[in-house]
Parts: structure tokens; sequence; C-alpha cells
């Protein structure tokens, strides 16, 4: 006897994303789709890093380029991921073209996923970015249907409007949520507008879902042919029959569903705390949408085009910091005039390290998923934290941090920090997300790897350094 979709599905009221076979139950309480499992998770930062440019001290970058260790790390923002040094692919000389969007913030901004020039030249906060960006791409080719990836926005809105690194088309940018609970049940569906009666008859269905599991379950366990290991993998969510619900459903426990909902207002807020606690959970629900084969592609946004709202917290006291932007300007001031703010490029830092906290927790959250096949998620696809900008002042194209986690199934060197092109200054950005692209599947016109990806005044081609031979 076995667990039919139909049944399921019955159990549950239709709310369900997929079912897996048996051996596909994970013990993180998700569902992986059979198959293929590439992903990839683009988690984006304003306003450049305190890499040591105009003078001051570098306390981003490893100390030395190659293998990575904890020595190379340490009092760099980047130790905050030293636990998975050996999953990690630190890039240096990320060089994006220095189009003329009229603004550092919005070149970098709409430039980041898209390596295209804007729709009108020189118009700054008015930008539009002219094409497609990548994170879109991979929806609409690999993407389940067609689907849309998933685009994230927490933060106060604000300068460059609050989206601003996704695009559907040239001049066509796309929206996202800022809601972790919208988020959660736009994937997985929910019991909104529903009457109070049909709530309650859903409710019941999926009470009535655990007696049905169970009973077919140890039908099973009594079966002459099954294995040893599938017994005691039985075993092991027979001791938690929602447990084993929640895994066919490809749903959240009823604890994390609760602190979706309970915690979902700091999207739009200014506290830092609680605008990187939303994207906590949204991290949460993105790695449950990859595991579940809903999404290829999924993109987080912290803060608008400059971040000018949010204040982050100086980890030396606990007190609110400046806004980000005027930080990452080292003045009071959204312009180039303001009086100068003491050891600005140290807070900067501190903002550098509380994203890398951030990263950390979304690593974590991918590591946890075992595959059918025993890999985490995260050794299955990437994750990929990125800044707009290479650094505070000026804001420049030219070295443009870019940190990849996870080894896209044993397509992306790990475990390295890497000069791409090195002894060059010429534009490589645009390559760059042709060779992510091309790892995840995507391909030109001709059905070869992607090489043109971008705006067609850039030099096509890969950065075969990055990738494994």
């Amino acid at each position: 006897m076995k667990i039919t979709r139909r049944m399921v599905l019955k159990g549950l009221g239709g709310v369900a994303l997929g079912l897996p076979v048996l051996e596909s139950l994970l013990p993180k309480n998700a569902h992986a789709a059979p198959g293929d499992h590439r992903f990839v998770i683009f988690f984006r930062q304003a306003n450049g890093v305190a890499q040591g440019t105009n003078g001051e001290t570098d306390r981003f970058w490893p100390r030395t380029l190659g293998a990575l260790t904890t020595a190379s790390m340490t009092g760099r923002a980047v130790d905050e991921l030293d636990a998975f040094r050996s999953k990690l692919l630190i890039l240096r000389n990320v060089n994006m073209r220095d189009f003329n969007y009229g603004d550092g913030h919005a070149r970098g901004a709409m430039q980041g996923l898209t390596a295209r020039g804007p729709v009108v030249a020189a118009v700054g906060g008015d930008s539009e970015a002219a094409g497609e960006s990548l994170d879109h791409r991979i929806g609409r080719e690999l993407n389940p249907g067609g689907r849309d990836s998933m685009v994230i926005f927490v933060g106060r809105g604000g300068w460059l409007g609050n989206q601003c690194i996704s695009y559907r088309a040239s001049n066509q940018r796309r929206s996202g949520v800022s809601s972790p609970w919208l988020s959660y049940t736009n994937m997985v569906g929910g019991a909104g507008g529903m009457t109070e009666e049909a709530q309650i008859q859903l409710a019941t269905r999926k009470r009535s879902v655990n007696d049905l599991v169970r009973s077919q379950l140890q039908s099973v366990m009594a079966g002459p042919r099954l294995s040893t290991s599938d017994r005691q993998r039985l075993q092991l969510h027979l001791d938690s029959v929602r447990t084993v619900e929640v895994a066919l459903a490809c749903r959240l426990e009823e604890d994390a569903e609760m602190l979706l909902q309970t915690g979902s207002t700091g999207h739009d807020s200014t506290d830092g705390d609680l605008v990187l606690g939303s994207a906590r959970l949204h991290m949460q629900v993105a790695a449950l949408a990859v595991a579940c084969g809903h999404t290829r592609a999924v993109t987080i946004q912290v803060g608008s085009g400059n971040d000018g709202a949010t204040r982050y917290r100086n980890l030396d006291d606990g007190s609110l910091m400046e806004n980000y932007h005027y930080l990452s300007h080292r003045q009071l001031s959204h312009g180039s005039d303001g009086a100068p703010i003491a050891n600005a490029d140290v807070l900067h830092h501190h903002v550098d390290r509380h994203f890398a906290r951030t990263f950390r927790h979304l690593l974590t959250q991918l590591d946890a998923y075992v595959m059918p096949d025993a890999k985490t998620l995260l050794q299955h696809g990437m994750a990929i934290w990125y800044n707009d900008n290479a650094d505070g002042p000026p804001h420049g194209a030219r070295s443009v941090p870019w940190i990849i986690a996870g080894g896209a199934n044993g397509r992306i060197k790990q475990g390295e920090y890497l000069e791409v092109t090195p002894g060059s200054n010429a534009t490589n950005h645009n390559r760059l997300l042709n060779t992510l692209g091309t790892v995840m599947g995507l391909t030109n016109g001709a059905g070869g790897p992607l090489t043109d990806f971008g705006d067609p005044i850039l030099t096509p081609g890969l950065l075969p350094e990055i990738t494994v031979t």
C-alpha cells in the first residue's frame, strides 16, 4: 500500500506544491522536487563595502588570495562566514561598466543583475535599466511553467523607488513582496479570502490527514519487501506524523508559520535589526521554495536604491548609527556636502558585518536541507551576496564584491579567494553573469553556453577561472 498524490491532496484540501516518493521525505520538514535541484539566490547590499579605498583600511576582503583560511579571513567582514569557508568563492576585481546613469547608485543597482546601460542616460533617480535581469530569465526559462522568479524587498522605500534590481525586460522593472508571510502564502496557498466555514473545513481536512498517513505508513512498514533503511526512515517519521504531513505538503511547521505571521512587520522599518530580521524570515521561505522546486531563482533586496532610510546598529555599543547612506558618504548628507561622520569607515564595516551575518543565516538554512542524493541543498545550488558598488566614496564600479556560496552541484569552485581576469581593469561583470547563467543551464541563441547576456556593447564571453572543468 502506498501514499498516493490523490489521497494526500484530498487530505490537505488541495494545498500542496508537489509530493515526494518516500525516499524524498526531508528531515527538515520540506520536500525536494525530484531531479535537478540547481538554483540561485541573490542577496543584494547597497553602497559598497569598507574595502580600503581613499586611504582607508581594508576591513572587508581576505588578507591573501588563494585558499580561504581562518587566518586569512580573521579581522575582516568575511570572517563572519568562516564556518562556511570551504563552500565559498570570493571574487575580487569584478568590474562593471561605468554606464552613464547619472548616479553611481543607479548605475550599480540597475546594472547589477542586468549588465545593461540606462534606457535614458544621465537621469539619476529616474533611471531604468535597458534589459532583462538574470534572475527573471532563469525563472522564465527554467521555472515550472515559466513561473516568475521570486523577488523580495525589505526596508523602507525611498530613492530609486523600492525594488530596483529585477527587470522583466527593458524599462520594465519588477515589483516584489515585502511581507515574509505573504511570500510564503503566495507559494503554498492559504486561507485568505475564505469564509469561516471554509477555513474550518480546511482545518478539519488537514487534521484528518494525520490518521490517513499514520495508518498507511504502518501498513508499509509491515510489508516484507521494505528495506531496513526505509523501515528506519518510516519509523523516524512515524514519531511525528505532523512532520510527515508538513513534508508531504511542502510547508513549514506550525510554529515556523506563526513566526512568519507575527514577525513580518519589520519589513517596513528603519531599524536595521528589524529589517534584517525580516530578511532572515524571507530566507527561510526562499530555502523552502528552492527545496520544493517552486523556483530556481530568488532575489532579496535590502533597502531602497541607496538604502538611505535604514539605521543599523553599532556592534560595539548597540546604538543605532546614522542612516547607511550617510555612513557610505562618510558625511551627514545624501549629496556631496555635510559635516563629516567620525570613524565612518569603521561604522560602514559594522554594516558589512550585519550583512555577512544575515548571509550566513541563509547558508545555514540551505545547508540544513539534505536532498535524496545525500547532498545538502547548498551543494546543489548557489547563494550569492553581491553589492551595487565597490566602496563608500566614490561608489566605484571596479572590484565590486561578489561572494558565491555553494558548488552548483560541482560546477563552481569553492574554498577560494580569486581575482578574476587578473591584471585587467576591463569590464567583466557581464561575463560573470554569463557564467552564472551557463552554470544554471541557460544557453545562447545557438544552444551553446550563455555568452551574450547583457548590453550588446559589452565584450561577450565567460569567466572560466571560476568554474570546475
